[in-house]
C-alpha cells in the first residue's frame, strides 16, 4: 500500500458516513491521483482551470471533478462541459456565467455559494447580509441551469482553534437559515474543513471536507 493510499484509509476511518471527502489534488501529478483512485477515491478538487482540464482529459472519466479555486468568469466555459461541483461562487456574476455555459452544454451545474467567514481580508465570498439579500430577491430563479447545493467557507489561517470553531459555527447557522428560506431538498451541502481543521469542521456540521496535504503530502 502506498503512502497516499494509507493516508486515505486513515482519514476515511475518521469521517462520518455522510461526509464527502474531496481529495485536493492541485499541483500533484496524475500518478498521485491514480494512486488515490485505485484505493477508491473518486472526488478530486482542483483550483487552476488549465490543470483541471488537462487532468480531466487524461484521467478516468468516472472521476467527479470539483473546482475549488477562485472562479474567473471568462474561464468557466472550459470546465462547464464536465464539472461536478463549483465550490467558490462568490458573486452573482459567477452564477450568471455558470448558467449561460451550463445552458450551452445542456447541463445543470451544481455549485456552492462561498461565504466570507474568516476574520481576515484575504478570502473571497458573500457576507451574511448579501446572502440574505440574494435569497430574498429570488434572483436564484433567474438561473435555471445552476443548482445551488449549499455553502462553502474557509476559516482564518490561525492556530487559534476557538476562532476557527467560532467561524465554523457562524456558517453552520447561516446554512441552516438559508436552507429554511429556500425550502429546497437540493440544498444539502456545507463544505468547510481542510487538512488542518476538518475534525473541527465536522463537529460544526460539515458535510464535505477538502483535504490535500494530509493525503498527498506537502506541496513542493
Amino acid at each position: 500500500m502506498s503512502p497516499i493510499q494509507s493516508n486515505l484509509n486513515t482519514i476515511r476511518k475518521t469521517l462520518p458516513p455522510l461526509v464527502t471527502l474531496v481529495a485536493v489534488s492541485k499541483t500533484f501529478p496524475n500518478s498521485a491521483i491514480l494512486e488515490a483512485y485505485e484505493s477508491g477515491q473518486r472526488v478530486f478538487g482542483e483550483n487552476k482551470v488549465q490543470e483541471l482540464v488537462a487532468k480531466y482529459e487524461e484521467l478516468p472519466k468516472d472521476i467527479a471533478w470539483h473546482f475549488i479555486g477562485h472562479v474567473q468568469t471568462n474561464k468557466i466555459k472550459y470546465f462547464a462541459p464536465f464539472i461536478s461541483l463549483v465550490h467558490g461562487v462568490d458573486r452573482e456574476k459567477v452564477l450568471k456565467e455558470l448558467n449561460k455555459e451550463a445552458k450551452k452544454n445542456n447541463r445543470v451545474i451544481d455549485c456552492l455559494l462561498q461565504i466570507h467567514i474568516a476574520e481576515e481580508d484575504t478570502k473571497f465570498g458573500f457576507d451574511v447580509e448579501e446572502i440574505h439579500q440574494l435569497i430574498a430577491s429570488k434572483a436564484l430563479t433567474d438561473y435555471p441551469n445552476v443548482r445551488v447545493r449549499g455553502l462553502m467557507g474557509m476559516a482564518t489561517f490561525t492556530e487559534n482553534q476557538e476562532q476557527v470553531a467560532r467561524e465554523f459555527r457562524g456558517i453552520q447557522e447561516l446554512f441552516r437559515s438559508v436552507k429554511q428560506l429556500l425550502e429546497s431538498p437540493d440544498f444539502d451541502t456545507l463544505s468547510i474543513g481542510m487538512s488542518g481543521d476538518y475534525d473541527l469542521a465536522i463537529q460544526n456540521g460539515s458535510t464535505m471536507v477538502r483535504i490535500g496535504s494530509a493525503i498527498f503530502g506537502a506541496r513542493g
